[in-house]
């Protein structure tokens, strides 16, 4: 056997096998984490895509570069921009919210790994 073949075995091995009550928590601390951060996230990433999208619509507007509507394009250029501006403060929103739901789990469970 190759020691490729061997790492991968042996990999498989600790993938499959049983796991400590210690890795257990923790796996189960890193999956609590993702989930307060995770929705997040994705609200931020998404709102920030819509808001620059809504921008650069408004900015092709002012530039006239399809028909003359350049007040048009202002207002929607400065609304992409209230958008986008708004959008760290509604991630954090949503980040200290999903903190503050979990955090007693959180805290304890890393209280038992931490005294064991």
């Amino acid at each position: 056997m190759q020691e490729q073949e061997r790492k991968y075995a042996e990999s498989l091995r600790r993938r499959y096998g049983e796991k400590s009550a210690s890795e257990n928590k923790m796996e189960k601390l890193r999956k609590l984490d993702a989930a307060v951060r995770r929705p997040a996230e994705i609200f931020a990433y998404s709102f920030g895509i819509i808001g620059a999208l809504v921008l650069g619509v408004g900015m092709c507007l002012a530039m006239e570069v399809f028909a003359d509507l350049m007040p048009l394009g202002i207002v929607i250029g400065i609304a992409g921009i209230a958008i986008v501006s708004v959008n760290y403060f509604l991630y954090r929103a949503i980040l200290n919210s999903r903190r503050k739901k979990h955090a007693k789990e959180i805290l304890s469970l890393s209280d038992e790994l931490l005294n064991d």
